[in-house]
């Protein structure tokens, strides 16, 4: 059956698209314009890297896709309504103009104002097919839906202070065609299962010229396409984390250059993200977001700042490059310093980590051997995905490329933390390292060097109370000392000055890492993080830098299972415990 009337949601499904948008905006504009956030940056003049679909024409040309294919398994009850939004960008080309005596205009390469340097630029249009179906509808052949979006050409005129006309902006935009097919087919089994599969396609009927480039490319294509599903009456079933009996039916289903999440609060079922970026279920916007920033792989604290060191000039360029770039620069200008604390960190939850009969930083029993501090709680480091974003966490490691605390955590600064707070979906989190000095916050991962934090009193950023005293401070537990305290590896005391072999694993490891497996490491130092882990602090063998990280405390940190002892050395390192 093929529709060709877009479709009016009722209210309630009106709701829950926009509650899906959130996370679905940063999709769209991912990586729009990135910083320094002016036209003139090498980075921004290679756009439009996720959920393009050029004309099929182009397909042979480059290796890009002219479609998106998405498989999900829904459960709809009886009389349901399938409400889908196919979300893009139309990409159109703005040149400047200046006004010329008699009423007469040119194209120039740039259009100085008071305020802003105007300059070419493409700029991207929003875009949505909407469309309404019955499920019973889907049974079958399904429903096809063509849709197109016209050429245009519109101008805008241009003025000074004063009012007067000094220019023009031309933008350009070419026609694209497209078409949505909707299927569903009923699964085998008790349960009322159906798959649902959804093609979005580019159908235009564009051919390039001899020598013809991207750019002509990306203007006849949908730009960061991604779709939202809503059912009325029913649910869908996780992809990424489906019951047991749906793992087969959760196996079959093919999803080519989208990956489709439940989206909206935690615990709903009815909407469904499928996005060229992939995210977890229920993904979110960190509520400490300042706002959009167009960079989920970056950290919204380093951007901010690094956006406020920006000359006036620089910052004119942005303003003239886009819109959305133009808010950047507002944004970063007018942040006020608390608003800039809320992004250093955040605590999401806290949970007991002890018994209860071990006071803090009494001692605890350690499986591996070790004796480590056991505080009576810690923050659980569960950030809410992010981009800025993101981004937005740090994927398994701590800041700084190391393991566990991170290796840019200097022993007594107690200054790493996690950085997985940003505007846009979260690309992973990681153990983290503990918060800086003096604030009260313990991210869990946090390395046990150091006086600690929560040093005064008060309350904090957002109400936090701050004690007056540490709830754990390792300067004054004797049971803690990273200069002698040691750890079983191989049934042999491991502690500083011993020589290991480093044997990074890959669900520890980064790429940094392991480039160093196999290499001989010196130990400084076996520390201890507030959730009882322990890692063991080295520096590499021939580190031409190996005294400077020595002097400032900045190791590696790898885990006791990702060391060996060195053969030559095992009998000293024995002789020498005590």
């Amino acid at each position: 059956m093929t529709v060709t009337t877009p479709a009016t949601f009722a209210a309630a499904t009106e709701a829950r698209l926009a509650a899906g948008r959130h996370v679905a905006d940063a999709v769209l504009f991912e990586g729009y314009v990135l910083y320094p956030y002016r036209a003139s940056a090498a980075k921004n003049r290679l756009r439009w890297q996720f959920g393009v679909l050029v004309p099929p024409a182009w397909t042979a040309t480059a290796a890009e896709h002219d479609h998106q294919h998405t498989e999900v398994l829904m459960e709809p009850r009886r009389g349901a309504v399938l409400a889908v939004e196919v979300r893009f960008l139309h990409a159109q080309r703005r040149t400047v103009q200046r006004a010329l005596p008699g009423g007469e205009f040119e194209t120039v390469a740039e259009l100085h104002l008071t305020d802003r340097v105007l300059v070419p630029w493409d700029e991207g249009r929003e875009e949505c097919v909407r469309l309404a179906v019955p499920v019973a509808e889907l049974a079958g052949e399904g429903v096809v839906h063509p849709f197109t979006r016209p050429a245009a050409e519109e101008t805008e005129p241009v003025t000074d202070g004063s009012g007067e006309t000094v220019g023009r902006l031309v933008r350009r935009r070419e026609e694209i065609g497209g078409v949505l097919r909707l299927a569903a087919l009923p699964l085998e089994g008790p349960y009322s299962t159906q798959r649902l599969s959804v093609t979005v396609e580019n159908t235009g009927d564009w051919t390039p010229e001899a020598g013809a480039g991207r750019d002509a490319a990306l203007s006849r294509s949908l730009v960061a396409a991604h779709t939202l599903l809503h059912l009325d009456a029913g649910g869908f079933l996780s992809l990424t984390d489906p019951p047991e009996w749906a793992k087969g039916a959760v196996g079959a289903c093919r999803n080519l250059h989208t990956w489709p999440v439940l989206a909206g609060e935690g615990g709903s079922r009815d909407l469904v993200l499928s996005s060229p970026i992939i995210l977890e279920d229920h993904p979110a916007i960190a509520p400490e977001s300042p706002g959009a920033l167009y960079d989920a792989t970056e950290i919204d604290e380093i951007l901010a700042l690094r956006t406020a060191t920006l000359t006036d000039e620089e910052k004119r360029e942005a303003r003239g490059t886009d819109d959305r770039a133009a808010a950047v620069i507002d944004l970063t200008d007018s942040m006020p310093a608390e608003m800039l604390e809320r992004l250093h960190g955040a605590v999401r939850g806290l949970r007991e980590v002890t018994d209860g009969t071990a006071g803090a930083g009494g001692p605890a029993s350690a499986a591996d051997g070790a004796t480590r501090p056991a505080p009576s709680t810690t923050a659980d480091a569960r950030p809410a995905p992010s981009s800025g974003t993101a981004h937005a966490g740090t994927a398994g490691h701590g800041p700084g490329g190391g393991h566990g605390p991170g290796e840019g955590s200097a022993p007594g600064d107690g200054a790493g933390y996690e950085p997985g707070l940003g505007h846009g979906p979260a690309l992973g989190s990681g153990p983290g390292a503990g918060s800086a000095p003096g604030d009260g916050l313990g991210s869990a991962g946090g390395i046990a060097l150091g006086p600690g934090a929560g040093a005064g009193g008060g309350a904090g950023a957002g109400g936090v109370p701050r004690p007056d005293v540490p709830w754990w401070d390792p300067a004054a537990d004797a049971s803690v000392d990273p200069g002698r305290d040691s750890v079983l590896v191989d049934g042999r005391p491991v502690r500083a000055g011993s020589r290991v072999v480093l044997r990074p694993r890959l669900r520890h490891s980064d790429a940094q890492d392991l480039f160093l497996d196999g290499r001989t490491a010196l130990v400084e130092a076996v520390v201890h993080d507030v959730d009882g882990g322990t890692h063991i602090a080295v520096t590499v063998e021939d580190d031409p830098g190996a005294d400077i990280r020595r002097e400032q405390g900045r190791f590696l940190y790898f885990q006791p299972d990702e060391v060996a002892v060195a053969e030559d050395i095992a009998e000293d390192v024995e002789e020498a415990a005590p």
